[in-house]
């Protein structure tokens, strides 16, 4: 998986955080930012929910080719 914030459009809600916290944390400024070793998303099962969580449809979660 390639997940990718927009941290221009990210307003730091934590939707993601609290969705699939162990994919995404909030960084100093309460915004959106994956953890380390989690840029693939590791297989979580709520990653693409906690996408669809993001009030501002800051985070795109696609399928890598390869």
């Amino acid at each position: 998986m390639h997940i990718d914030i927009d941290r221009d459009v990210c307003i730091g809600a934590g939707q993601c955080a609290l969705t699939a916290p162990d994919v995404f944390t909030q960084d100093d400024d309460g915004y959106s930012t994956l953890l380390p070793g989690r840029e693939d998303g590791g297989d979580s099962p709520l990653l693409r929910e906690a996408a669809r969580a993001c009030p501002v449809s800051a985070i795109t979660v696609s399928q890598t080719v390869g």
